[in-house]
């Protein structure tokens, strides 16, 4: 949160410098190109390319791990038929500091390379053309972000000819393979302490006076704090350099994969060397050798603009039977009865005022989700939920809906704004607040179909985001839309009636449960103090809700004074509210079988060349919390991984987490659940989001059965 915090500010202040200093366009800022390294192609023949990205003087773009605030260039590629590109190599960055933030990235120039493989069937004499999308944020003080489609027509030569280097392009490239980090020639080790990290670099033959800004620059976004200083001492037996970590209630790494930098001063002149230590750096395989997609349903991805707005409308007319939506929703065609007596007209008013909540409820989550977004937050689908703040305040909104429908307090036109006051109003506005809350109650929830279109919505430009989720809102509004404007579903509802009192009643339950599950995940994002201070919000909202109620019909003195204090309790909670996210909850001990998601960890692994299960997930999101206890938590399930020896990686979206953020926007997902099964370096399966145990067998299938002694899990041999 504090990531997001500061990015926020920066962006807020580079408002400020854009009204005073004129509108900066990304064109201005940065130059980017496609470039390749021959003159021309031959079949077969895997060939060097490079995005190149000239920078404004003072300006900059970022690694691979941006570090306290920003975004990695991402390329999209739309190579011919047959052409497959390889992971982007990245050269060593620098540290850029920003106000208290530390970032890492490229000023200047600096050209990312990628090796593109073309088909041994390629005709020659016409040449081919490359292209790729480009997306990336450029800072100074403030942030710009900005996009390229470049392209690039190459010729291909016969097979068997010699193509050579292209002269205009051969000093570059020459420059962008010495700016790559290279294996240290040196032992290097990671020796973990409570609250540091020491990297040795056993290199007796450097001499210290000749060694000058060392610089550490982790591959994993939470390894250490970033804007900490990072102490050197170089002697006889080496370099050594401590690091704060970022997280220090986390299990101690054995190994910190990074690139390590510093200046060395030679007879030559002064060098600058860069080493990659620790794991394989690679993010990702090349993608020309996956295994075929085991007979389950998936999800559909390289999506279209209509396309997604069907699966967005699909998803949304799912959310409503999900848990989170059911009852809010319920509690409106409650209302509905009551109103059954009114003209059409006005019932009909009714489902679009409704309709309109929900629109613009979708519709400014996803515009601040784009803003923020474009701003270089590492944000996704859900984002609120992963403050504390936001959940508690859910918590006790809907904890005095349940109350006004228990009958505890009647909840009238002096305090409209109130939860379930505006939900069972009279007028239009009743309805307009139900869509609001409706939405907002539905962010835990992901229904099928949704994963792939807001992954979507969020790769595109804001008005072909805005567009997927407006079709996301109109799919949760529809079928209250309908039974507003059918007369004949009208007419079968009851008449109202004494009944409406219990069933009143008895909708308070799911309320109730709803804020408890809320209660739930807070604990999973506070500690104790915070927890304590949570369950006491509760406290005071009954006893605001009391005391207003006693307030209700007596004299004008008492009641003015009941409602003052309702009103100072509620001040006092919203206080309590606010200082929720001071006490966030350490790392906790797994137990399950399973093992905290990194970036480097599935590296390690995919080299080894293990099989990786990978569950992203979060306490808020409903739909992950029924698929594990449903599907991933069932013994057959752990059996059939443990018998093909998977390792199972969870990934906890709870807070805030840059690196979980990166990894699903990676592929193409902007919130969670996501689920891949890695049976190899290649691209993953991805599974369905809403699972079954069969439905997971049926992923594993496609694994070889280990041994019986090679399948039995650490604590059982």
């Amino acid at each position: 949160m504090i990531r997001f915090l500061a990015l926020l500010a920066l962006s807020l202040s580079g408002l400020v410098g854009a009204s005073a200093q004129g509108l900066k366009l990304p064109s201005d800022l940065v130059t980017a190109s496609l470039v390749a390294e021959p003159a021309a192609i031959r079949p077969g023949e895997p060939f060097t390319v490079g995005i190149r990205m000239v920078m404004r003087p003072n300006w900059h773009v970022y690694w691979r791990n941006p570090g306290d605030s920003g975004l990695p260039p991402e390329v999209g590629w739309s190579l011919p038929a047959g052409f497959a590109a390889g992971a982007l190599d990245w050269p060593a960055p620098h540290r850029i500091p920003v106000a208290h933030l530390m970032n890492f990235g490229y000023e200047g120039e600096t050209v990312l390379l990628a090796q593109v493989t073309p088909p041994e069937a390629l005709a020659p004499g016409k040449p081919v053309t490359l292209k790729a999308h480009l997306s990336y944020l450029v800072c100074e003080r403030e942030c710009v972000p900005g996009t390229a489609d470049l392209r690039l027509a190459l010729p291909v030569a016969q097979a068997g000819t010699s193509t050579g280097t292209n002269p205009q392009t051969r000093a570059l490239f020459a420059q962008a393979r010495a700016a790559l980090p290279v294996p240290s020639p040196w032992p290097v080790r990671t020796i973990a302490a409570k609250d540091r990290l020491t990297l040795t670099m056993e290199a007796p033959s450097l001499a210290p006076d000749s060694v000058s800004r060392v610089a550490f620059f982790p591959y994993a976004e939470t390894a250490i704090e970033n804007a900490a200083a990072q102490d050197l001492r170089i002697d006889s037996a080496g370099l050594r350099l401590a690091l704060v970590r970022g997280n220090p209630d986390d299990a101690a790494p054995a190994t910190l994969p990074g690139v390590l930098t510093f200046d060395e001063t030679t007879p030559e002149g002064p060098i600058r060397r860069a080493y990659a230590v620790g794991e394989a750096p690679a993010i990702a395989a090349p993608a020309t050798d996956a295994l075929a997609a085991p007979p389950i349903p998936q999800e559909e991805d390289g999506l279209t603009l209509w396309s997604a707005v069907g699966l967005a409308f699909l998803g949304g007319l799912v959310l409503n039977l999900m848990p989170c939506v059911f009852p809010v929703l319920s509690i409106k065609i409650l209302s509905l009865v009551r109103h059954s007596g009114e003209p059409p007209a006005r019932v009909r008013l009714h489902g679009v005022a409704y309709t309109a909540g929900v629109l613009a409820a979708f519709l400014g989550l996803a515009g601040l989700l784009i803003g923020l977004k474009g701003a270089g937050a590492g944000i996704g689908w859900g984002f609120q939920l992963q403050s504390p703040v936001v959940v508690a305040a859910l918590a006790y909104l809907l904890f005095g809906m349940g109350l006004s429908l228990s009958g505890v307090v009647h909840l009238g036109g002096g305090i409209a704004g109130l939860g379930d006051g505006l939900t069972r109003r009279a007028g239009l506005q009743g309805s307009f607040f139900t869509g609001v809350l409706a939405t907002v109650v539905a962010t835990p929830c992901t229904a099928p179909f949704m994963g792939s279109a807001v992954g979507f919505a969020l790769t595109q430009a804001p008005a072909v985001g805005l567009a997927v989720f407006a079709s996301l809102g109109f799919g949760l509004a529809l079928p209250f839309l309908v039974l507003t404007a059918w007369p004949a579903a009208l007419r079968a509802l009851p008449r109202p009636g004494a009944w409406m009192d219990v069933l009143k009643g008895v909708l308070a339950f799911p309320i109730y449960a709803t804020a408890a599950w809320l209660i739930w995940v807070l604990a999973q994002q506070v500690g104790p103090s915070g927890l304590l201070a949570a369950l006491f919000g509760l406290v005071l909202v009954g006893f605001a809700a009391w005391v207003w109620e006693r307030g209700h019909g007596a004299r004008p003195a008492w009641s003015w004074i009941a409602r003052g204090t309702a009103l100072a309790t509620l001040a006092g909670l919203a206080l309590l509210t606010l200082n929720l996210s001071h006490d966030r909850a350490g790392a906790v001990a797994r137990a399950d079988g399973t093992e905290a998601f990194t970036q480097a960890r599935l590296d390690a692994l995919l080299a080894e060349g293990r099989p990786v299960f990978v569950n992203m997930t979060a306490a808020w999101c409903i739909s992950c919390q029924v698929n594990e206890r449903t599907a991933l938590g069932t013994q057959a399930v752990r059996d059939a991984l443990s018998a093909r020896g998977v390792v199972y990686l969870k990934g906890d979206w709870t807070n805030q987490n840059p690196e979980i953020t990166a990894f699903l926007a990676r592929h193409g997902r902007s919130g969670v659940p996501l689920y891949l099964l890695y049976a190899s370096k290649t691209a993953p399966v991805v599974l369905p989001q809403i699972l079954t145990a069969g439905t997971v067998l049926d992923a594993l299938a496609i694994l070889p059965a280990l041994p019986r002694s090679a399948a039995l899990a650490p604590q059982e041999r």
